[in-house]
């Protein structure tokens, strides 16, 4: 049986579920579009490829095995995208957490049905069919549990709106003794670089007392502001609009001092540095054509 624990992003990983790019399917139409990131390049005729995706995606198994970091691959189903892990399921501690994700993505838990099979059945949680949560919008720091939503009255309007004020309700009676915030944030069915698809989109801890963040991404300041108090502004590094939109925030950590990132996110990569961090630059700007990135791909099962 797997022991699950996960207790924050940033301890040595030692099991993980990456996503799989292989028989990846054909382009979407404009109307089977989740995002309007992914519309924009349906629209350009830039849409990725398999065959560029393929080779991203191995260049962070790579890094995993580098790692001796135990990796876990979904199923592959037939002409159907499978890339984002995260998106399907998550632990917290050592429970984990069926997303009740879109309903056309069903099919993408079915093709990890063998890696939960591995798991107590006492600690998967199957959320109620009302409660709408993703793993994008669930980050751990130790204590707390961040949890990026979306409170405006036209939420069932908004398909980029994918945790509802239920799932965070949800996740507060299943852990009581946690510390459960949620950030309110800014959606757009039209425009990518105003749309923070998940938490992870604008905001994602690094190391030990660090952490990336886009400040227009929260719709009330005083979210944004509790993460600078909590962090301090020192510790934070700030992403503009353009690296928000080609998702800067969305890097994966290791261990402590081990971030994977995109080669082509200079800002960051040399802060991150200049802190400390060993960076592992990887190709992955096709995939993140999608408005998903290196967190949105993984699906962390045990950390140390």
């Amino acid at each position: 049986m797997l022991q699950l624990n996960i207790k924050n992003e940033t301890s040595r990983l030692q099991a993980v579920v990456l996503g799989i790019a292989n028989s990846n399917g054909p382009t979407p139409t404009v109307n089977e579009t989740y995002d309007p990131k992914s519309l924009e390049h349906i629209l350009a005729g830039t849409y990725p490829k398999e065959a560029d995706m393929i080779p991203e995606m191995e260049a962070f198994n790579q890094v995993f095995e580098k790692y001796n970091v135990t990796v876990f691959r979904p199923q592959i189903i037939e002409n159907y995208n499978q890339i984002f892990a995260r998106d399907i399921g998550f632990v917290i501690d050592d429970v984990f957490i069926k997303s009740n994700i879109l309903p056309d993505r069903e099919r993408e838990v079915e093709a990890i049905q063998y890696v939960i099979d591995q798991i107590n059945p006492s600690k998967v949680a199957i959320p109620p069919e009302e409660v709408h949560i993703e793993g994008g919008d669930v980050m751990l720091w130790n204590d707390y549990i961040f949890i990026g939503t979306y409170k405006g009255s036209d939420y069932k309007d908004y398909i980029t709106a994918r945790t509802n004020i239920e799932g965070v309700q949800f996740i507060k009676e299943l852990f009581p003794n946690k510390k459960v915030k949620e950030f309110d944030l800014i959606k757009s069915k039209i425009e990518a670089r105003d749309n923070a698809l998940h938490l992870d989109c604008c905001f994602q801890p690094v190391g030990e007392n660090k952490a990336i963040i886009y400040k227009r991404g929260f719709r009330e300041e005083a979210d944004y502001l509790f993460l600078v108090n909590l962090f301090g502004e020192e510790n934070l590094f700030h992403i503009t609009r353009k690296e928000m939109y080609h998702m800067n925030s969305n890097v994966f950590s290791i261990d402590t001092n081990v971030v994977v990132s995109e080669k082509k996110f200079t800002r960051l990569n040399k802060w991150l540095r200049g802190n400390g961090f060993i960076v592992e630059e990887i190709p992955y700007a096709e995939i993140a054509k999608q408005e998903g990135l290196l967190r949105c791909s993984t699906l962390p099962l045990i950390r140390e």
